[in-house]
């Protein structure tokens, strides 16, 4: 009997690594087919009969596990033996326990859209997809609503709307509303209701081990912490309740400039952004000043009529939102509009439903393509230097112009309204970057190559360096869990407060010791 057991299980801990491998190869041998075949049929006969009717398993044979295990950035995308789609939290808490029970590693996702570099070591791979967890139920009270942690922001946004509510979500459409929440989450709503964790007012998690907790500030209070800003080392979040509110006002104002003669342009851009943000003033009603580097067809190619050489000139594009009328968004388009842009273009009487496709970030929107590789290398600064920007434009340039298959690359610069960000205390949350003023971060977007890779990495960590150098005396460099490719240090991503790493590390020993959550940006490698 024993016998019989261990080689069912090397049956399963021997083939079942190898389904994907097995599938995407020609030419498979009968013998390989039913081994395969065999361990399919182990695992549905041992673990289907433990999840709901409605939930699903695919393997890689099966023609909707391709679409399941697709990532937004190419680079992330690991290796995955089974894909299962829970229909419950219970489904979800058994779908752990049977990747324990095969000593495979799991990895819960929704939209897909983290670029962390950790994501892409996961091999053979269960794929708890949360896609059928997309519930949005206002209480009864109207200042709280349950969201599955299947939902994304465009849905949430849509779906408070109707009820004259808002919540802080992240701006991008096709992003799940619950995990960007767990490391931060940055939006337009910042100015009002702080990070998108800081509404989180209750949740429902499954540990490592396969147990189901509620977390709030008086349930497993410690954990509650922790997820509130590093919440993907500690658990999976099938649901969570959010504080919601009334609209601060039913209109925005959205407007887009380019200069396309951005070298002569740079430093009064930079510096009115600098005034705008001076002592993080930037008033909540204006919620993103988000402006990068990029190359526009439309603006960007000239030649060098001197070396002959074709090169590319990187403009610099803002995109404005306001809460608001357009007479009380005016004095801060007129700062934009001084800087002599050469092109621009507003809506002034947009519903709050209605930012998301105007700044092309809704679901339907072609950032929200997948396929290609994004890559994502933060740093948080205190204010802008406009020397080390203009050293980074001439990098961006420089990339570029030498490696044209970037030409798809960005260089962010995210400017939000801060206060209700530091409305919150600094250490009631695991989250460390309070202090950080601007976002700014280098996001190569490519083919996926090894090549690429390397290029890629090496232009980013020199762009970082300029941007280092030129913030704030003796600042430690930060970078923002949600957007970190993880060659940054712990430390970077979650705090350089001792007893803040000392607690995080305390609360990874205690509820995930096996470090089974440790594809996202862990705190223990």
């Amino acid at each position: 009997m024993m016998h019989g057991l261990v080689l069912k299980a090397a049956l399963l801990l021997g083939v079942l690594p190898l389904l994907q491998a097995a599938h995407n190869q020609r030419g498979l041998t009968s013998r390989a087919d039913a081994l395969v075949a065999s361990t399919q049929a182990e695992i549905h006969q041992r673990f289907r009969p433990r999840l709901s009717r409605e939930a699903s398993i695919y393997f890689p044979s099966d023609p909707r596990f391709a679409n399941a295990t697709q990532r937004w950035s190419r680079f992330t995308e690991g290796n995955n033996a089974i894909v299962v789609v829970p229909a419950s939290t219970q489904d979800v808490a058994t779908a752990v326990k049977m990747a324990n029970q095969l000593r495979l590693p799991f990895l819960a996702v929704n939209g897909g859209h983290g670029t962390s570099s950790a994501l892409k070591t996961i091999q053979r791979g269960v794929s708890i997809n949360l896609r059928n967890f997309k519930q949005l139920q206002i209480s009864r009270d109207g200042k709280s609503a349950l969201i599955g942690g299947g939902a994304n922001t465009q849905e949430v946004v849509n779906g408070l709307a109707a009820d004259g509510k808002v919540t802080a979500t992240t701006n991008g459409g096709c992003t799940g509303m619950i995990g960007p929440a767990l490391g931060g989450g940055f939006g337009r709503y910042m100015g009002y209701f702080g990070l998108v964790l800081d509404n989180i007012i209750d949740m429902t998690v499954v540990l490592a081990n396969g147990d189901i907790k509620q977390v709030s500030a008086t349930s497993n209070p410690d954990l509650y912490w922790g997820m509130k800003g590093a919440g993907m080392n500690f658990g999976i979040v099938t649901q969570a309740n959010f504080k919601i509110y009334d609209f601060p006002t039913t209109h925005w104002v959205y407007a887009e400039f380019v200069y396309a003669d951005a070298e002569h342009r740079l430093d009064a851009y930079f510096e009115a952004v600098n005034k705008i943000n001076a002592d993080s003033s930037q008033p909540k009603e204006l919620g993103t000043l988000y402006s990068m580097y990029a190359i526009d067809p439309q603006y960007s190619s000239t030649d060098d009529l001197d070396s002959m050489a074709h090169q590319t000139q990187p403009i610099i594009r803002l995109q404005f939102s306001y809460a608001g009328t357009l007479e009380q968004a005016q004095p801060w388009l007129d700062i934009f509009m001084g800087l002599q842009p050469t092109s621009w273009w507003k809506n002034d009487s947009l519903l709050p439903t209605e930012i998301q496709p105007a700044a092309g970030q809704d679901i339907d929107s072609p950032i929200c393509n997948r396929g290609t590789t994004w890559r994502l290398f933060p740093l948080g600064l205190k204010s802008y230097n406009v020397t080390a920007n203009r050293e980074v434009y001439h990098l961006f340039k420089q990339f570029v112009t030498e490696h044209p298959e970037f030409g798809g690359s960005v260089v962010q610069f995210e400017n939000y309204a801060l206060q209700g960000v530091r409305a919150v205390d600094a250490d009631s949350t695991a989250y460390p970057h309070r202090d950080d003023d601007i976002l700014v971060s280098f996001a190569p977007v490519y083919s996926p190559s090894q090549t690429s890779d390397t290029i890629a990495t090496d232009f980013a960590n020199r762009a970082r360096a300029m941007w280092h150098a030129g913030d704030a005396p003796g600042r430690n460099a930060t970078a923002y869990l949600n957007y970190a490719n993880g060659d940054e240090g712990v430390e970077a991503i979650y705090g350089y407060e001792s007893w803040r790493l000392e607690r995080l590390r305390g609360l990874k020993g205690k509820y995930d010791p096996s470090n089974r959550f440790r594809f996202y940006n862990p705190i223990v490698a």
